[in-house]
């Protein structure tokens, strides 16, 4: 068992970047058919305007496969209990008794498909609201949001009997008792805007959730939680056949579908290995970005109930936008904060490491 999960699970990646990438062209013709194009708010630099009508809901392409993927891995860990089954699994030194794919990978899966519907929803109500192009209100996704994150910190806390945090340094893990629900809840819905308000660049959102589910793939290794390193893999393939379309300049957005899916879906496998305080190192960009739009707003209200006029810390946010209108291209803050990803997520894991 020592060492068939690594190999298996990068096959795994290969095997859902294939999948993905191939029914690509075909679902970017049929949201072109179906006009389910992107609507670019008015607010947003001259440079994002001509990407309008660029076919969103692209997120498709990603939750499916990982959908189908789990579920037939399940299907062979239902198999294992046969003879046939088991020589199978026994061909990759998996044995009976050792599942591939494990009952903790329904709560992720079930978080990654309940954020893609609210998401897809949203998509949808703002493509057809073709006045304003907005979907639905705050207050309408945020109630959605923290709903699902609930129902889902509750199955962490009672199905999967996961209360703890990890400190670096520290051997043992901290049980948080019933705390737990609401800090994985605020985690799960956080991380999902966060992800959500990344999603502004061609190819940003993407590739620094495919290094962010990478770091914890691979700490969920380290500590044995294979099921869990299988599932961080095959999403990464996926979003890398995403990234294959959503490359500058972008042929499909992955829309709210996919950024509130991935945001929710990587709070959640964080909160699954225990390292859940590493995700403001391991998704740094993702944090900053949120980070820069509460701080923008704070500041502005407080300094307009203080002076009467509002001030702004950035000229634009989220913050690659402030970068945009700094005079950096496009490409150069994909590949610079990429960049930052990269360092962040091989931080995160040496701290893990401690």
């Amino acid at each position: 068992m020592a060492r068939a999960p690594l190999p298996f699970s990068l096959a795994l990646a290969t095997v859902s970047f294939l999948f993905a990438v191939v029914w690509g062209m075909p679902l970017i013709r049929l949201l072109k058919r179906r006009r389910i194009g992107k609507q670019i708010r008015i607010d947003e630099p001259d440079s994002h305007q001509w990407k309008t009508g660029t076919p969103t809901m692209g997120g498709l392409m990603i939750i499916l496969p990982v959908f189908l993927i789990t579920v037939v891995l399940n299907f062979a860990n239902f198999l294992s209990g046969f003879a046939a089954g088991r020589a199978f699994l026994s061909y990759f030194g998996f044995t009976h008794g050792s599942p591939l794919i494990g009952k903790s990978l329904l709560v992720p899966l079930g978080v990654m498909l309940g954020f893609a519907l609210l998401g897809g929803l949203d998509d949808w109500k703002g493509v057809r609201n073709t006045k304003e192009g907005t979907g639905f209100s705050v207050r309408v996704k945020f109630a959605g949001q923290v709903l699902i994150a609930l129902v889902t910190a509750l199955g962490l806390y009672f199905f999967l009997d996961i209360h703890s945090i990890a400190l670096p340094g520290v051997a043992e893990k901290i049980n948080m008792g019933l705390w737990y629900i609401p800090i994985a809840t605020l985690i799960i819905v956080f991380m999902s805007n966060a992800v959500n308000l990344t999603d502004g660049l061609d190819g940003l959102a993407g590739s620094l959730a495919t290094l962010s589910f990478v770091a914890y793939g691979i700490i969920a290794f380290l500590q044995g939680q294979y099921p869990l390193l299988a599932f961080c893999l095959t999403v990464v393939g996926a979003v890398m056949a995403f990234l294959w379309y959503n490359a500058y300049p972008a042929q499909l957005f992955m829309g709210d579908l996919g950024a509130l899916a991935l945001g929710a879906t990587l709070g959640t496998v964080a909160l699954m290995t225990g390292q859940w305080l590493l995700l403001p190192v391991i998704g740094l960009v993702f944090v900053a970005e949120a980070g820069s739009v509460i701080l923008q707003v704070g500041w502005f209200k407080w300094t307009k109930r203080r002076t009467g006029q509002g001030r702004r810390l950035f000229k634009m946010t989220p913050l690659h936008l402030h970068f945009e209108l700094l005079g950096w291209s496009e490409t150069h803050i994909t590949q610079r904060f990429w960049l930052v990803g990269i360092l962040a997520g091989m931080l995160g894991i040496a701290l893990a490491l401690l």
